[in-house]
């Protein structure tokens, strides 16, 4: 019987118990950020605090993700959201260049739903329209923060961010999750690919296009 070599025994082992450990301090070290963080996102941007939605992590299973919210729930005459370019404050950019909007993720880290790094956790409507190369980002718990928010977040294209996702997948060891960990604290600092070049966030996925169902795209 083949023996795990030691990437694969931090991947299966390691790697969970270092998300949960790493975690909870920082959920006990940032506890008065938290509370801060809360009565600001009260004040300038109404109730409720925590933006919670469905998000399809490890093996495509379906979890509720926490973030504190960025946008007010600002409606046009026809009853439906305005555009995110107009819901999104100068308070809520703020919070999403600075990353601090992610920081409730830290608790679906501790759930398990999540890990400190791997591929970003997407919409549960891209699920169907992802091909058989692209599913494979799910085999990993998504993260907090990846390779592909380490390489352009936003600011790069769905195709790329995707292959970045698989290669994360295809190559999981303690150096990289280290190495991705220092990486988002620098883009974090300089605040680089918070927005593509068309939104004020990300362009919706829509699918490959079509002859483009190979392996590597």
């Amino acid at each position: 019987m083949k023996k795990p070599n030691s990437n694969g025994i931090y991947k299966r082992y390691i790697k969970r118990l270092l998300d949960f450990v790493l975690s909870l301090v920082a959920i006990i070290a940032l506890c008065w950020l938290f509370l801060i963080l809360a009565i600001l996102v009260r004040t300038k941007l109404g109730s409720p605090v925590l933006f919670k939605q469905k998000r399809p992590g490890m093996n495509e299973k379906v979890f509720m993700m926490y973030k504190f919210r960025t946008m007010t729930d600002e409606r046009g005459e026809d009853g439906e959201l305005l555009p995110d370019d107009i819901r999104l404050t100068k308070f809520g950019k703020f919070l999403r260049s600075t990353s601090l909007d992610e920081l409730p993720e830290l608790f679906n880290i501790i759930k398990g739903d999540m890990s400190l790094v791997g591929p970003r956790p997407l919409l549960v409507q891209y699920l169907p329209l992802y091909n058989q190369h692209q599913k494979r980002r799910h085999e990993v718990r998504p993260g907090l923060s990846g390779l592909a928010q380490v390489s352009g977040r936003n600011a790069i294209s769905w195709e790329s961010k995707f292959n970045l996702d698989i290669e994360y997948a295809d190559s999981v060891s303690l150096i990289k999750d280290i190495r991705i960990i220092f990486l988002t604290i620098k883009k974090v600092f300089i605040r680089e690919g918070i927005n593509s070049e068309t939104a004020a966030t990300m362009e919706f996925f829509e699918g490959s296009k079509v002859g483009d169902q190979r392996e590597g795209n």
